[in-house]
């Protein structure tokens, strides 16, 4: 895998400009392509019109000439010489039926034509002969005619050189201004290209001035082009995130200094009054078993930090099982009985409709619901009591609140309290002996659950409630 991604790394990617100059120049050149060609075609069907038009004046002038001399084998020179006047670079030539010359140069070669082609009925620009004979290109046609009971085949011929030439130099003067097009073309591309990515450089700009302590930045929606506007928001939404990660990081770096700087001064205050005068065994014994309480704790909240770091890397696995919610909140009634008596708090369960049932890591589920219920018992007043309700809802979801009287907690506290290590009232949370991660650890465990949790605080009762779906595939 990592040598895939060194692959992938070695490929350097194209510049968005090199991909749209690319991108125009094909699509331009494709277009000049085409445009050249259909000219080229136009002018050159063109001269073929002009030529197949000369070639039936010719055509016609003859078949005139011949019907004129009306048999007259004597009259037929005469009047074929003069049939055609005024035009350069036309020949034609007289055939009878039985394949002999009557009139016109016999220098030219054109008996190939005659030999080689067939006659048409209707001179047209698409059905004209070529032929070349002594390097001279030749456009002609050849027809057939009935005249006074004699066949005769008329062979109509102009010289192409002077259109061939006409061609040769058009194409060259046609290429050239394409190639000077072209240039400009990608030129002015380029050029526009690189204005239109001076928003996109402006932005680089003031994205490389974004650092740690300036995560305040924020950008303007409004003064980029609509194509960058979701890549603005884009940017805002995450710096946002990554602006509320500092804070919270700094916050819990903050808390978490001061939170293991208090068992630690503890251990260290302890043992150094331990060992400023000789003390007997059993003196040792209670400074021991007093730093003992201390590890403990810092244990404890080692641990939670540390799971609480596996599941938001998704490093903790769930092994579910299928599992009778108001039994497994029955159980753990049973293991905080003692506490709950001892002030003097009643456990209430209340369900309706049947007993919800759902896929779920044991362990981890009954660990948010202890720590719910631990909360409660920390911060309810004594002869109070804390009722869990359990609830199947029509959408396949089971909802499980637990909620005890005491202090109301305020709005604007409610939304932190899955915070790491937040406190409401700090001079609260140190004598409630708490290190501050239990409400964040249920959240993380009911997450992982695909469920969600919710604090709410009026009218002297404080309810957490959460939701987990009650239908999740075995195993999954």
């Amino acid at each position: 895998m990592k040598l895939r991604k060194l692959n992938r790394q070695s490929v350097h990617p194209l510049s968005l400009t090199t991909r749209v100059m690319a991108f125009v120049a094909i699509a331009f050149g494709l277009s000049l392509l085409l445009i050249s060609h259909l000219v080229q075609n136009a002018v050159e069907h063109h001269f073929a019109e002009q030529d197949a038009d000369e070639l039936k004046v010719i055509t016609k002038s003859v078949e005139q000439a011949l019907r004129n001399a009306a048999g007259d084998t004597s009259r037929v020179t005469e009047m074929l010489s003069h049939a055609v006047s005024g035009h350069h670079g036309v020949y034609f030539q007289v055939w009878d039926e039985q394949g002999r010359l009557i009139f016109g140069p016999s220098d030219l070669k054109l008996t190939q034509a005659v030999n080689d082609y067939a006659s048409v009925a209707l001179i047209r620009a698409d059905n004209l002969y070529r032929w070349q004979a002594d390097d001279i290109t030749y456009r002609g046609s050849i027809t057939q005619t009935l005249i006074a009971g004699e066949k005769f085949r008329i062979v109509a011929a102009i010289d192409m050189d002077f259109h061939i030439h006409f061609l040769n130099n058009f194409r060259h003067s046609l290429w050239l201004i394409m190639i000077l097009a072209g240039a400009f073309t990608l030129l002015a591309a380029w050029y526009g290209v690189h204005q239109g990515h001076a928003p996109l450089r402006g932005l680089s700009e003031i994205m490389s001035d974004v650092k740690a302590d300036r995560l305040h930045v924020r950008l303007d929606p409004d003064g980029v082009p609509d194509e960058l506007k979701v890549l603005v928001n884009s940017f805002n939404h995450m710096i946002g995130r990554l602006d509320e990660s500092f804070t919270r990081l700094s916050h819990f770096s903050a808390d978490i200094a001061h939170e293991l700087r208090t068992p630690i001064t503890n251990l260290i205050t302890q043992t150094q009054v331990a060992l400023g005068k000789p003390r007997s065994l059993e003196e040792y014994q209670e400074v021991l078993y007093s730093n003992l309480e201390e590890q403990e704790r810092l244990a404890k909240m080692v641990n939670d930090m540390l799971w609480l770091a596996q599941s938001e890397h998704g490093l903790v696995k769930l092994k579910r099982e299928l599992l009778d919610l108001k039994q497994e909140v029955l159980e753990l009634f049973e293991f905080f009985e003692a506490l709950a008596e001892e002030k003097q708090i009643e456990l209430v369960l209340q369900s309706t409709g049947p007993t919800p049932m759902i896929y779920g890591d044991r362990g981890m589920l009954r660990r948010a619901i202890s720590n719910l219920l631990s909360n409660g018992l920390r911060y309810a007043p004594t002869g109070k009591k804390i009722t869990v309700k359990i609830d199947q809802m029509a959408t396949s979801y089971v909802e499980v609140s637990v909620e005890n009287t005491g202090l109301i907690i305020p709005a604007e506290h409610l939304s932190k309290l899955f915070d790491r290590f937040y406190q409401v009232d700090p001079s609260r949370h140190r004598l409630s002996g708490g290190a501050g991660l239990g409400l964040a650890i249920t959240k993380s465990i009911i997450e992982a659950h695909d469920g969600n949790i919710v604090a709410y605080s009026n009218h002297d009762v404080t309810r957490f409630i959460f939701s987990l779906p009650s239908r999740l595939n075995e195993g999954v």
